[in-house]
């Protein structure tokens, strides 16, 4: 375990120094179109992603990649760490998310996220930030992007009873686009609020997409149904060869 704490320790500098790397190249794309800093944000997601395998030996494995449509989506994702919320913009051409407006305040990255033109919402107006998030996502799905979104709205640790919010419902609604529903074991190898990395194979896989015009309550069923019984099935496989490499599988933070 010393060795893994060294090789995280190692990882968080390096992964950190990156960003700012990717940041300063990044400065030219404000007078650029919007694909510039996508294409930025690509690198990152993929260098990022190299970094972790090379120092931590995580290994990535991505499924289902031929079942993303092209064109306007919704993808909904399982939310176990704060991996996802980079690599999987790499696999869409226009993504788009969802995001607390107080990140679009940091000097150089919040204005990248503009630039970008995420959708950043105050989370303490109550409904009327959910009517805005809603109004603002199906605008822009509706123009051909792809909204990468966590529909239980926060990271949820490993074993963690499930907690799908509503408001994904009624963008799925409002949008009128199908949708693919993403499962993976991502909190296994980066953990919540700890700096630990760990080595083992990352698995995220792509769903079957679920049609456009299905009802409220019918697509919340469907699409946690999915989620969590894929995700349920890659977080045991994922455990049994944490526990080969360990003999037992590494403790995780508290749930909560």
């Amino acid at each position: 375990m010393v060795s893994i704490f060294l090789r995280s320790l190692a990882y968080n500098v390096l992964f950190y120094a990156l960003l700012v790397f990717w940041i300063l190249l990044a400065i030219p794309t404000f007078l650029m179109p919007r694909w510039a800093i996508l294409n930025i944000a690509r690198y990152w997601a993929r260098s990022s992603i190299w970094l972790m395998r090379v120092i931590c030996n995580t290994r990535v494995e991505y499924r289902g990649l031929e079942k993303i449509p092209q064109g306007p989506l919704i993808v909904a994702s399982k939310h176990q760490s704060m991996w996802e919320t980079f690599a999987l913009l790499q696999f869409f051409k226009q993504p788009l998310f969802i995001l607390k407006r107080d990140l679009m305040w940091i000097p150089f990255f919040g204005w990248y996220l503009k630039k970008a033109n995420m959708i950043g919402i105050d989370r303490s107006a109550g409904g009327r930030a959910l009517l805005t998030m809603t109004r603002r996502a199906g605008e822009a799905v509706r123009r051909g992007r792809q909204l990468i979104i966590f529909p239980e709205g926060t990271r949820r640790p490993v074993g963690a009873p499930p907690d799908y919010k509503s408001g994904i419902a009624q963008i799925y609604v409002d949008c009128g686009v199908a949708c693919v529903p993403v499962a993976l074991n991502s909190g296994l190898f980066w953990p919540r609020r700890t700096f630990m990395r760990y080595p083992g194979t990352l698995v995220v896989e792509f769903l079957d997409p679920l049609p456009p015009g299905l009802a409220r309550r019918e697509f919340i069923a469907r699409v946690s149904a999915v989620i969590e019984d894929a995700t349920n099935r890659l977080v045991e496989t994922a455990q049994q060869e944490q526990a080969q490499l360990f003999g037992r599988v590494p403790s995780a933070p508290a749930k909560g």
